[in-house]
């Protein structure tokens, strides 16, 4: 139980649709999301396949929580191989449409192939079909949602790519609920290769649990004494913009291309100043935190902007303006960009023009130029034809490698590592490059009380945090929520209608993770890919506690090799036949 055994099977190239089976063996071992994502992929797909091309797939998940009355639970995982930079890609949406892919019969969707002409993909109580697109084309996600709720009805969920997907930007997203986004590594570009616009989605079924009793009893506990408690209490009455204050009292706020540690407009960015905008709350399916908030300040609105965008699209491009940071955001959701990359990529370009290197016309502060640049990436005009080859591309065809931050082509998301010395690991290792989602010791760190400035322990906080998100995002529960692998067991025994022990997840956590390195090896990366960029190591912090400091090469590699012996990963960074064997990976 928990699972519908349902996939949906979408030729795009010919045009059939099919349904087959959930490999229930592979979903005992991986769940769902995530790692059950990672799963078929790493078994249809071939190696060295384009990421780009007809060969690559595109899946999207749901798990055995997905649909039920399990807090936290709403939200979509999407699994390919990234266009960014050929690494195995997951990433998820929230909203409502996981829920409702549960209710119209099916645990996952796979698409693979081309369709020979623009089209979008209908599923409505099993059953599916593909329509023509050619009238959405060109528009951006908001429009394109809108008019296909009028085709289909205002009940229906849908997820889709705007101008920057079309047109094959490598950083694209996916867009769902006009303001939700599978943001990372270029889930959207992948759409847009297919020639799919989008997805329209709507059930009217059920998810059948094997013990409704003992579900109720467990969710509404967990409600009670590990959710809606003071320790979650910011997730509503802030969300994710109190990191802003956090991050600059504890001097890893990323400012100027990461060349400052504080940054002297933070308060517009704060958490003060977004609640004077807030003009109402959203929360996903299934949802006791209410995170979400509708942000207007001037003529500029967007659910948002959340401390991603207001660090990597604010303060590290030198913008203190908050009404220019809602309407970045707002820009980038439409067009279908992920607010990240492209604020890393625009912050990167400014360093080059102001060391001389290249001059995109971008300059730290220059509001004008920064609101320009989205669309001319989306649609691949003028200097957007450069921007979008992303932080990687445009250091490796101008210089500035030494500042160009990124990990495996993904830039840096809103951490500075100077001061966080195990999220640099935790950078340096995630399996889709740069990313906060795959481990988080930031929290213990720079917010919490272990010293930030040595690599002692680090490497074992780091694949801990790794194996607890990995199993964690297959289950498909949000990040704000910190339960324990021991509730998440209790929460799960109801569902599957077997016992489920808290050592068993924790397991399945290190096989996923241990899975995306599989992958990435088969995809030719290697433990000298396990890097950070050279400002780090060279570069001392600008402002803040950690002034001065860097994060010391011979440190790191200390701390990387502590990392690989713990996994039971070799020299390279490749596990070890051991490993395999324990973990089921044979």
């Amino acid at each position: 139980m928990g699972y519908i055994n349902s996939v949906l099977r979408v030729n795009l190239t010919t045009g059939e649709i099919s349904r087959e089976g959930l490999n229930r063996k592979w979903a005992d071992l991986y769940y769902g999301g995530k790692g059950l994502g990672i799963k078929y992929l790493y078994q249809e797909l071939e190696p060295g396949t384009d990421p780009l091309s007809d060969g690559n797939k595109i899946i999207l998940l749901t798990g055995p929580f997905t649909g039920t009355i399990v807090p936290c639970s709403g939200k979509l995982s999407v699994v390919t191989k990234s266009p960014l930079n050929g690494a195995a890609l997951d990433c998820s949406v929230g909203g409502n449409i996981a829920g409702e892919l549960k209710y119209a019969g099916y645990d996952m969707v796979i698409l693979e192939g081309k369709s020979p002409e623009p089209v979008y993909l209908v599923i409505e109580d099993g059953e599916a079909s593909l329509m023509e697109a050619g009238f959405l084309w060109g528009r951006g996600t908001l429009d394109t949602e809108k008019e296909l709720l009028k085709l289909h009805g205002e009940g229906a969920r849908v997820l889709s790519i705007g101008p920057a997907g079309e047109n094959i930007i490598p950083y694209a997203c996916l867009t769902s609920e006009l303001y939700r986004q599978a943001g990372r590594g270029g889930a959207g570009a992948v759409f847009g290769s297919k020639n799919i616009k989008a997805v329209v989605v709507r059930g009217t079924g059920g998810v059948g649990v094997a013990d409704m009793p003992g579900l109720l009893k467990a969710a509404q506990k967990a409600m009670r004494e590990d959710l809606l408690t003071d320790t979650n209490l910011w997730a509503y009455t802030d969300g994710t913009p109190m990191l802003v204050e956090m991050s600059q009292n504890s001097g890893i706020l990323p400012t100027r291309n990461f060349q400052q540690a504080t940054f002297e407009g933070f308060e517009s960015l704060a958490s003060p100043s977004m609640q004077k905008a807030r003009a109402g709350k959203k929360a996903c399916l299934s949802c006791g935190l209410g995170c979400g908030n509708y942000t207007v300040k001037g003529a500029a609105r967007v659910e948002g902007p959340e401390y991603e965008t207001l660090s990597i699209g604010g303060s590290n491009c030198g913008i203190a303006d908050l009404e220019a940071v809602v309407k970045f955001n707002a820009l980038c959701d439409d067009l279908g960009l992920d607010t990240i990359s492209m604020g890393s990529t625009i912050a990167f370009a400014m360093e080059m023009t102001e060391k001389g290197i290249k001059d995109l016309g971008l300059r730290f502060g220059d509001v004008s130029s920064y609101l320009e640049a989205p669309e001319l990436v989306a649609f691949r005009k003028g200097k957007g034809m450069e921007l979008a080859l992303g932080v990687r591309g445009l250091s490796e065809r101008y210089g500035g490698r030494e500042f160009a931050m990124q990990v495996k082509g993904l830039e840096f998301p809103g951490y500075e590592p100077r001061g966080s010395w195990g999220m640099g690991l935790a950078y340096a290792t995630a399996p889709r490059g740069a990313c906060h989602m795959s481990a988080w010791p930031v929290a213990e760190e720079a917010y919490g009380e272990r010293d930030p400035y040595t690599v002692e322990g680090k490497a074992g906080l780091v694949a801990d945090l790794q194996h607890y998100n990995a199993l964690k995002f297959s289950l498909i529960l949000c990040d704000f929520w910190a339960l324990s692998f021991d509730l998440m067991a209790e929460l799960l025994t109801p569902i599957l209608g077997r016992e489920v022990a808290a050592g068993e997840l924790e397991l399945a956590g290190e096989r996923i993770f241990n899975l995306l390195r599989l992958f990435n090896t088969r995809e030719g990366f290697t433990g000298k890919d396990d890097t950070l960029p050279d400002r780090i190591f060279n570069q001392g912090l600008v402002g803040g506690p950690g002034a001065g400091k860097i994060l010391p090469r011979e440190e790191f590699t200390k701390m990387l090799g502590e990392y690989y012996r713990l996994r039971g990963w070799d020299a390279n960074g490749i596990p070890e036949k051991d490993t395999l064997i324990r973990l089921e990976l044979t």
